[in-house]
């Protein structure tokens, strides 16, 4: 037999409950249809990295995506485990996908690498999406001191080497470039440089900087966007014969993950087009010389642009 003493706090409670639904309802078609399965977001290991993908995965909160984030990984492994379908979204480099994961050893310029990677990759099922203006590639650098008669290029700086035969030109480069065959000698071929094995100085990648702000060094091999270069107030050389390939940082998802997230595309190139060498070694800085948080750094940047 129904109970008919508890029939109108039922009603009550039913008429709160249709209420809280209705709400909740409303909140669910207002919102982005994303589905519950968090963006997994990967990131290597070292301070350029861990901003970017500290900044996506932030942006992409704001924007109503549950994401999982997975940090420090090595450049092979954040690579294979995009491949294998254990990441959704990472940043990359031009570069790094043309040499490394796809074995192209052709000299192309900005333009063609990023057109040839997209290529290449869209038959593994990833999508490179806007290249950002963040080239951080392999530069020659200076100690200001030494520049400072005027050597603005690594022609002039070849020059120079050439001008001193007999003098010994020390000159700072990691073990990694020493060794590769599209590093060091190709660049020597390229310049006309005579460095000699006297000359050459092999370091690991951080010492190198250290040489160089301790003015130990005549020039050494550094990254165009490390927040070290501003930070020892070191001098780039500009490469003017265009010897290091282009290093674009670009957003790389899965193709699987664009067709669940149809708006991810456009919000990943917005936050793309908001970054350039400036932007990224000014952040670098901060975390490597100001010793700032990764996160707080990612946050500021983000604000500053209006992209949260």
């Amino acid at each position: 037999m129904h109970d008919t003493r508890y029939a109108p706090a039922k009603r009550g409670l039913a008429r709160r409950l249709g209420a809280a639904l209705l709400a909740v309802g409303l909140m669910l078609w207002q919102a982005p249809s994303h589905a519950a399965s968090p963006l997994r977001v990967g990131g290597k290991n070292f301070t350029e990295q861990l901003i970017l993908s500290s900044m996506t995965a932030q942006y992409l909160r704001v924007k109503g995506y549950p994401v999982d984030l997975t940090t420090g990984l090595g450049s092979t492994l954040m690579r294979q485990a995009l491949e294998n379908g254990q990441l959704d979204v990472v940043w990359d480099y031009t570069g790094t996908a043309l040499v490394v994961f796809n074995h192209v050893k052709e000299k192309l310029d900005a333009g063609q690498s990023y057109a040839r990677v997209k290529a290449m990759d869209a038959k593994k099922g990833l999508a490179w999406l806007r290249p950002s203006a963040v080239n951080n590639t392999y530069a020659l650098a200076m100690p200001r001191e030494r520049a400072g008669n005027g050597i603005t290029t690594l022609s002039q700086y070849a020059q120079q080497v050439r001008d001193t035969p007999g003098k010994r030109h020390a000159f700072a480069v990691d073990m990694e470039f020493a060794a590769r065959p599209d590093g060091l000698e190709p660049l020597k071929q390229a310049y006309d440089l005579p460095l000699t094995r006297r000359d050459v100085i092999q370091l690991d990648p951080g010492l190198v900087y250290t040489a160089l702000r301790n003015n130990q060094v005549d020039a050494g091999l550094v990254y165009t966007t490390d927040g070290r270069v501003k930070g020892f107030g070191l001098v780039l050389l500009q490469d003017d014969l265009n010897y290091f390939p282009a290093y674009n940082a670009v957003p790389v998802v899965r193709e699987e993950t664009l067709h669940a997230y149809p708006e991810l595309a456009g919000q990943l190139d917005a936050l793309a087009a908001q970054l350039d060498n400036a932007a990224m070694t000014e952040m670098n800085y901060q975390v490597d010389i100001g010793q700032r948080p990764v996160d707080q750094v990612a946050t500021d940047f983000l604000r500053q642009h209006g992209l949260i």
